[in-house]
């Protein structure tokens, strides 16, 4: 090849060898640059597959991060509702308490009452000592009246004969004085059996104010322990025959039932679906009317509540108007259906016992509620 590019330069110059050297250069480097460009961006794609990779990851750990988040806010929304409910509970052991402070207090009354009596006995009994005492002043005055009229007696018969008939007056007036002497020891005697029989009666009065305190107090908490039992059996049931629904929970000893399942809003015209789970209510009442005895003395208390906000023109012209209205809808709805009047209480809390103090919607919504709770009479 030298030798013909010897020969052909001979004859002139030929750039062709050098085109085709630069040319195979040009596309070693061109095929270079892409090789390494692929290279590149492979390792761009790896890269890239990496983020990407670890972007998935921190998404997926902010998804559980807000997924705790919410469970963590749902836990502190049912703290809030444990609360409320101890808050309720603790209200009506309150309420409870005050009753049986109030028979506490009757029975002491009679206690008092009783005590009065005891003392009008005893003013009674010092008054019959003070009549002994005076009997016994006369027994003696008429016993040294005697002892005077039998020596003036004697004396008479001794110093005269002739007035005899003196004498037998004399001896007429010491009978009668003795026999007034015996008729007073009788009436003495009676005045103390008397007393003894006002001192008796006074210890047994006293002894059967004890055992009725006592009785009392037992039959008191056996009927609210009795009555507490058929009200958790009531509860069971109604949860059972209603189903777990959210808009239906136990606070305490108390079963709340959100007012939208009955009414409509600032309404107290019962809904046929509020009619329809009456009648499951109804039903349980009935039942419970001849399960619990008959000396139990039980209501089945129906209570209204609205939320805070005020109501603005309308039927009523107050909270306490509107939830008195659906306590006694929800009464009278009952006694339709076979509850017996005297085993229920309509009772209107407005807006002023609520179980959720917050601001919000589902704040209101919670405390518009209708309430059944089985107490004692």
């Amino acid at each position: 090849m030298a030798l013909a590019r010897t020969r052909r330069g001979e004859s002139g110059m030929n750039y062709w060898p050098g085109f085709v050297d630069a040319l195979s250069t040009l596309i070693l480097s061109i095929i270079f640059l892409l090789s390494v460009f692929v290279v590149v961006q492979f390792y761009l794609q790896q890269e890239v597959q990496g983020q990407n990779t670890a972007l998935q990851r921190l998404n997926a750990q902010i998804a559980g991060l807000a997924e705790q988040l919410s469970m963590a806010k749902s836990d502190k929304a049912n703290l809030q509702s444990q609360l409320a409910g101890l808050q309720a509970s603790l209200a009506g052991a309150q309420s409870d308490r005050d009753k049986f402070q109030a028979l506490y207090r009757g029975a002491a009354a009679d206690a008092a009452a009783a005590q009065g009596k005891v003392n009008e006995l005893s003013g009674e009994l010092a008054g019959a000592q003070s009549d002994r005492d005076k009997y016994q002043a006369l027994y003696q005055g008429a016993a040294a009246d005697a002892t005077a009229a039998q020596n003036k007696a004697s004396a008479l018969s001794g110093q005269l004969q002739g007035e005899k008939d003196i004498s037998a007056k004399a001896l007429d007036q010491v009978e009668t004085l003795n026999s007034q002497l015996a008729a007073l020891r009788q009436q003495l005697a009676a005045l103390n059996t008397a007393l003894d029989v006002s001192e008796k009666k006074d210890a047994q009065s006293q002894q059967r104010i004890t055992d009725l305190g006592q009785r009392l107090n037992v039959a008191l908490a056996k009927d609210v322990q009795e009555l507490s039992s058929y009200r958790s059996d009531f509860f069971g049931k109604l949860r059972s025959i209603l189903g777990n629904r959210p808009d239906m929970r136990i606070v305490g000893d108390r079963f709340v039932l959100q007012s939208e399942i009955f009414f409509d809003t600032s309404k107290a015209d019962l809904k046929p679906q509020g009619r329809a789970e009456l009648d499951k209510v109804a039903g349980a009442i009935v039942e419970l009317e001849g399960q619990i005895p008959p000396d139990i003395a039980w209501v089945l208390r129906v209570d209204g509540h609205t939320d805070v906000r005020p109501i603005s023109g309308g039927q009523f012209k107050s909270n306490w108007d509107l939830s008195a209205a659906r306590a006694i809808a929800v009464v009278q709805y009952l006694i339709d259906k076979g509850v017996a009047p005297d085993r229920l209480v309509a009772a209107a809390f407005g807006q002023y016992d609520p179980i959720d103090t917050g601001a919000t919607e589902d704040a209101y919504r919670r405390n518009r509620r209708i309430e059944f709770k089985l107490t004692e009479r």
